[in-house]
């Protein structure tokens, strides 16, 4: 085996826009702390848009750094919409613990949160991503 191999990968990735929901930091039994959030991502017709519900840990440097910048504003209960790019998309169930649905399995839907292109707080623009000077 030669010392210059580089490992390859298969990426999957998600590009959409959503509200930047639940900002925390998340210290776990063993590991590393890492941020996270749930993107509510808009899906459907403009007319009537539906949302699907992404829990995030925040993988990219340039995203963790906006997030934190933005964090005071979805405290604030500002509306934050981003677009972003996820990765590594997989579902992972649950079990209800409480309300209505407990006792019942439900799934959450799991990735990295790798790029954000743009962000707005209350309909005002917040970030543009620079594109990459060629």
């Amino acid at each position: 085996m030669s010392t210059n191999e580089t490992k390859q990968y298969f990426d999957l990735h998600t590009i959409g826009i959503g509200y930047l929901n639940r900002v925390r930091e998340v210290t776990p039994k063993e590991g590393e702390p890492f941020l996270s959030i749930t993107i509510a991502a808009l899906r459907g017709s403009v007319d009537n848009a539906q949302y699907t519900h992404f829990e995030c840990r925040v993988s990219g440097k340039q995203a963790q750094e906006i997030v934190r910048q933005l964090m005071p504003a979805v405290e604030g209960n500002l509306k934050v919409l981003i677009g972003f790019t996820l990765s590594d998309l997989f579902a992972e169930s649950f079990t209800f613990k409480n309300g209505d649905k407990a006792g019942e399995t439900g799934i959450s839907l799991k990735a990295r949160l790798l790029r954000i292109a743009w962000a707005k707080v209350d309909g005002q623009p917040f970030y543009t991503a620079q594109e990459d000077a060629a």
